[in-house]
């Protein structure tokens, strides 16, 4: 099952330490049953082992299920319903003004004790995961060999189901990346990543939020304004989908026809995973002859998450 999923793109950590624990069960209870039997599953979903995480442990045991009967074998599907899945974080569009102001503060962001570099690192780590739309490990783990100066060209080889593509920096962000280059062969010459943490080693995510947190933080809290809307790094990637829609509707393009250079340019796996962001447009936009609803609802399911 692992070596299937791995040939078709998802990482190979995907369920294993679910599965595990399922082997472990079946170990403790003695099971010996030669097939996945309803009865097996169900009592591996009513023990305290898996109750910790009954959505994720559901999941595996289903897919797993699901492999076994793919390949003739006598197997026990679990209903896709059987666990709710856990709920999805909302897009938080950042607003012209509010982007202007994050990044003010994320250029003011001082060095830190864990992170000496810091400030010479955020500016462009963020720009880059906003204006190329990169999900925030896709920045994180850049590797210096990826990045070509002379094209402006990205490579993104640490995605999400393990499927390569190259993305194009602006002429801004080219210029921006060649000057932090710059600066980087004086603390980051030994380091593979783009992005190097003080030891060496990519950055941490924990390291990368806080600094994020912080900039934000301080751009929303300002004197007699209380306000603070949490928001996450992947929200720069929204407002980037968002950007290219909304100036694809001001240039008078149909947004299916579209969608496709889209999907393909941020790694979306379904086009139903792009087509998201049409449903998160002002009203005022989703109004616009450009949105082909009836082709639209035909691929996009009825009750939308946010894409990762």
């Amino acid at each position: 099952m692992f070596e299937f999923r791995t040939a078709c793109g998802f990482k190979p950590e995907t369920y294993q330490s679910q599965l595990l624990r399922f082997d472990r069960f079946c170990v403790m209870q003695n099971h010996s049953v030669p097939e996945l039997t309803q009865d097996l599953v169900l009592d591996w979903l009513d023990s305290p082992a898996a109750l910790n995480n009954l959505s994720g442990n559901a999941m595996a045991i289903r897919q797993f299920g699901k492999y076994l009967a793919a390949i003739g074998e006598d197997a026990y599907v679990l209903p896709d319903k059987f666990a709710p899945h856990k709920s999805r974080h909302t897009p938080y569009i950042f607003t012209d003004g509010e982007l202007t102001a994050l990044f003010a503060e994320i250029d003011k962001l001082p060095p830190t004790d864990e992170e000496p570099f810091l400030n010479k690192i955020a500016p462009v780590l963020f720009r880059l995961i906003y204006t190329c739309g990169l999900r925030p490990n896709e920045g994180r783990e850049l590797l210096r060999e990826n990045v070509n100066f002379k094209t402006g060209e990205i490579l993104i080889a640490h995605t999400k189901r393990n499927k390569e593509r190259i993305v194009v920096m602006s002429d801004d962000m080219l210029s921006f990346a060649k000057t932090y280059n710059l600066h980087r062969g004086i603390f980051g010459s030994d380091s593979q990543y783009f992005f190097p943490a003080k030891d060496g080693g990519a950055l941490t995510n924990s390291r990368v939020y806080a600094a994020f947190n912080r900039a934000w933080s301080n751009a929303t809290r300002t004197p007699g304004n209380s306000r603070y809307h949490p928001v996450r790094i992947y929200d720069l990637r929204h407002r980037f989908a968002s950007a290219c829609l909304n100036r694809w509707l001001d240039e008078g393009e149909n947004l299916t026809a579209m969608m496709p250079y889209l999907r393909t340019y941020m790694g979306h796996c379904n086009l139903s995973e792009t087509a998201y962001y049409i449903h998160i447009l002002p009203e005022n936009l989703v109004k616009s002859p450009g949105i082909d609803w009836d082709a639209l609802n035909s691929i996009l399911p009825e009750v939308s998450v946010c894409p990762d």
